[in-house]
């Protein structure tokens, strides 16, 4: 059974700092891509950032490049969201999700076979 469990959100102010972890399973985080996305009540899912399983390469949302960064740490089977400068407009449920796809496919949730259950950020003006 794959898993993937999302931590480290929380309540923050305008400006500030959190950093999203996701613990994957070892036989979902070997040859998938991973990635963050949120959503808000009401509107679709939105493609924040995602890590391809073969090179590494990394796609960002226009809407968060430059303040989000992606990353992982392999040996723990870890995924994580680097998020500066909140605004609250990322007030959102953050969910990090695994693809056996590469490529600018990536940027739609539809290659995602697996996902986490969403972790709670809220932002503050």
């Amino acid at each position: 059974q794959a898993q993937l469990v999302e931590s480290g959100g929380g309540s923050v102010q305008a400006g500030d700092s959190l950093r999203l972890s996701c613990d994957v399973s070892r036989r979902t985080f070997v040859n998938r891509s991973r990635a963050w996305f949120r959503q808000v009540p009401g509107q679709e899912r939105e493609f924040l950032a995602s890590i391809t399983w073969s090179d590494d390469t990394r796609y960002y949302s226009d809407s968060v490049k430059g303040r989000f960064t992606i990353s992982e740490d392999s040996a723990k089977n870890t995924v994580y969201l680097q998020m500066n400068d909140l605004r609250p407009e990322d007030t959102a449920v953050y969910f990090c999700a695994a693809s056996p796809n590469r490529g600018p496919s990536l940027m739609s949730g539809t290659s995602y076979d697996y996902w986490g259950r969403g972790t709670q950020v809220t932002v503050s003006s």
